[in-house]
């Protein structure tokens, strides 16, 4: 399976200066659950934010200027090459795509179109509710060619939705 993970703000505002643009607490936990003893697939301003490989997981990083290698850490060139390190490698894990907003852009645009990778496609996303001043936002896409389920509300201070898209075939 092929799935895109994020969190973005009402303005779906995803990060600010290269950085995400809240601390909340307990916010992070699904993308832990989700992601722990599978492959992420990061841009490198994303890679760079989190200055390391995530325990327990294959971290593939797309860069073209910069070379991030090390134990459960692979560059590549392209997200097609990071799904065929990850299918080639790793086939018996799933694949999250974790950023950032271009490579969300591009997983999204591929997903809508039909592309064949993209078959079982999933979006995981944390509605964080409120909003947050930022830079950098999560693509707008096309909600009439998802099923929508709402998996869990959480209140607190700044209360937050997991959803989760399926792609309809």
């Amino acid at each position: 399976m092929i799935a895109l993970i994020v969190a973005y703000a009402k303005n779906r505002i995803i990060g600010e200066n290269g950085r995400i643009p809240w601390n909340i607490p307990g916010e992070q936990k699904r993308f832990r659950k989700l992601t722990t003893g599978n492959v992420i697939v990061m841009g490198r301003k994303t890679y760079e934010e989190i200055g390391r490989p995530l325990p327990n997981r294959i971290t593939i990083v797309v860069s073209g200027t910069k070379n991030f290698d090390g134990e459960n850490c692979y560059t590549v060139g392209s997200l097609d090459d990071a799904i065929a390190l990850a299918k080639d490698k790793f086939s018996q894990k799933d694949i999250f795509i974790s950023g950032g907003a271009r490579l969300y852009e591009e997983t999204l645009r591929r997903a809508e179109n039909g592309d064949r990778d993209f078959f079982s496609f999933r979006m995981y996303i944390t509605e964080i509710e409120t909003e947050i001043t930022g830079d950098t936002s999560f693509p707008l896409f096309d909600e009439k060619k998802y099923k929508k389920e709402i998996v869990e509300h959480i209140e607190g201070d700044i209360p937050y939705t997991y959803v989760t898209y399926t792609l309809l075939c």
